[in-house]
């Protein structure tokens, strides 16, 4: 068996060997720190009986790792070059499957319905691009796959966001759809200096611990999505003016400020006020009348 991946020097090693060049379009940045990589694969509580999906496995180092855990890996790969690169470095690993796919193209769910068990212990686990962070978490969490967890390394700024509280500077938007879907923490704080090529910012590990269902009921889940990034339009103006020019209502005023109210909502908040229950409160009231106008 060969030594770990993720050192200093047989990273630089394995991408010598390959005359592999990182590509910035995609946002590759390797991680050459092993303890960093076994405490992801502990945040999401990879056992024996675990199936892991992997996103942009690079060239192995996280793949490893759950491998030395997991009943089985899969992992997609956008980067062709780095096929014969992965081959190499995971031919020890048997039960490792890496496939050559998009994620933000994938059909997920026939991929799991192929690939697993019905009611196998199922978790994503990746260190994501930062500039593809937020489309690819939205995919997995939007499709309702049959997932445990996501547990992914990203942006520490992302981070922060996807798990604040109301009230904080940090919370929008990003906080609330994914909340709506996940129990959302952050695990652990990575600093730059563990990758290469160095990124500008440092990263933190996220766990969403998925939901059996939203903490809220609403009537229209799409409106409620809606009403929550008009709340955040402009973060400086009251959610009174951001729902008026977001609903094109000025001649309606007063009609969108007794809705708040309506709501129990004082209109003079701001959004980053508002907890997950009062936006879907407010979402409910509001869908009679401006739901339609949306084509919703």
């Amino acid at each position: 068996m060969n030594k770990d991946i993720a050192t200093p020097k047989r990273t630089k090693d394995i991408l010598q060997a390959h005359g592999f060049s990182f590509k910035k379009s995609l946002g590759q940045n390797f991680l050459i720190d092993t303890n960093v990589l076994r405490k992801i694969v502990d945040a999401a509580n990879v056992t024996e009986e675990t199936a892991a999906i992997e996103v942009g496995p690079g060239i192995g180092a996280l793949t490893e790792q759950l491998a030395k855990r997991a009943k089985s890996v899969t992992a997609l790969e956008i980067d062709q070059r780095l096929l014969p690169i992965l081959s190499d470095t995971l031919a020890d690993y048997h039960h490792v499957n890496v496939i050559h796919q998009d994620v933000l193209k994938a059909d997920l769910h026939e991929m799991i319905s192929e690939r697993f068990e019905k009611e196998e212990d199922l978790v994503v686990v990746a260190n994501l691009p930062y500039y593809v962070t937020t489309p690819i978490l939205m995919k997995l969490l939007e499709e309702k796959l049959p997932l445990r967890a996501i547990v992914v390394m990203i942006q520490k700024e992302v981070a922060e966001r996807i798990a604040a509280k109301p009230g904080s500077k940090d919370y929008g938007s990003l906080s609330i759809a994914c909340q709506y879907y996940a129990v959302a923490e952050t695990v652990l704080t990575v600093p730059k200096t563990v990758f290469v090529p160095q990124p500008n910012v440092d990263s933190a590990v996220l766990r969403l611990s998925l939901r059996s269902a939203p903490p809220v009921e609403v009537k229209d889940e799409a409106f409620f999505f809606e009403m929550v990034r008009a709340a955040f339009t402009q973060r400086r103006k009251t959610l009174l003016n951001n729902l008026v020019q977001h609903f094109n209502a000025k001649k309606e005023k007063t009609n969108v400020e007794e809705k708040c109210l309506e709501a129990g909502i004082d209109p003079k908040r701001r959004g980053e006020s508002l907890s997950m229950e009062e936006f879907a409160r407010l979402s409910d009231i509001f869908v009679m009348k401006y739901g339609r106008e949306l084509g919703k």
